[in-house]
């Protein structure tokens, strides 16, 4: 009642027909089954005819013994099946995730896949959500120090809240962006780029050579790879030493020579 007042969905491993029983009865979300069981084939039937979506771990099975697994399940009808990549080491080095396989799940059984995170960083997580991931196992506790198996590699709240984090974050990042370049990267854009610039005051109708054009910050009307173009012009006007320059105060010449009949045309 609590996790549905707060909107989180609830639900427990189970390892024999009672668990199955009570997670029945309190109309669980899902039905999590643990990598101990998943060559349980008796077990995962059971499951699999209550109709409830599975969760199943996959920690130290084979392709072979996962595909017999999914077999189990789908042959009585059930084929809402969340399949969790999952290494059984406690604590799980992250170099040992073999994150790779993740990819092997989504194109062996085209079932959504998720992963059983046994590590003591968010690090492997956040990979795993960068390819697609949704659903995340993570164990916490009150005190890592506590009796019990699980509870040295588990995390604590305040870890937890910013493994948590981490992940939001980069859930955020992979979205798609819409455009590439977005308004806060194009004010920094204006400051970082640069532009063409006059090195040097020149006056109405001289020309315009390479060496009196400066490329530098900021960001101005012309890129530096307009330079080969604005050195074949021209001033329109009198332009002042550290102007951005710009097409509209330069006329197109032959190679090097003014263009005095354009100034009056």
């Amino acid at each position: 009642a609590h996790c549905r007042s707060r909107g989180v969905g609830f639900s427990a491993s189970v390892f024999d027909q009672q668990g199955i029983d009570l997670l029945d009865e309190l109309d669980a979300d899902y039905i999590k089954t643990a990598s101990c069981d998943l060559n349980n084939l008796p077990l995962l039937r059971r499951i699999a005819e209550t109709g409830r979506r599975m969760v199943v771990s996959t920690g130290m099975s084979t392709l072979i013994e996962i595909e017999q697994a999914v077999r189990a399940i789908t042959d009585t009808g059930n084929a809402d099946i969340v399949l969790m990549h999952c290494v059984s080491v406690y604590p799980c080095p992250t170099e040992a995730m073999n994150l790779t396989f993740i990819d092997t799940l989504k194109s062996a059984f085209g079932f959504e896949v998720g992963l059983s995170d046994h590590t003591e960083a968010s690090l492997a997580a956040a990979v795993a959500v960068s390819k697609g991931v949704r659903w995340i196992e993570k164990h916490i506790t009150l005190d890592r120090a506590a009796e019990g198996f699980d509870h040295a590699y588990a995390m604590e709240p305040e870890a937890f809240c910013a493994y948590a984090r981490d992940l939001a974050a980069v859930s955020n990042a992979c979205r798609p962006g819409g455009v590439k370049v977005g308004d806060t990267e194009a004010q920094v854009r204006r400051r970082a780029r640069r532009g063409l610039y006059a090195a040097r005051d020149i006056n109405a109708g001289e020309p315009i050579e390479e060496a009196d054009v400066l490329i530098v910050r900021p960001e101005g009307p012309l890129p530096p790879a307009a330079l080969p173009q604005v050195a074949s012009t021209a001033a329109r006007r009198f332009i002042h030493r550290y102007e951005a320059l710009h097409w509209d105060m330069l006329i197109p010449t032959s190679a090097g020579s003014v263009a005095t009949a354009s100034l009056h045309a």
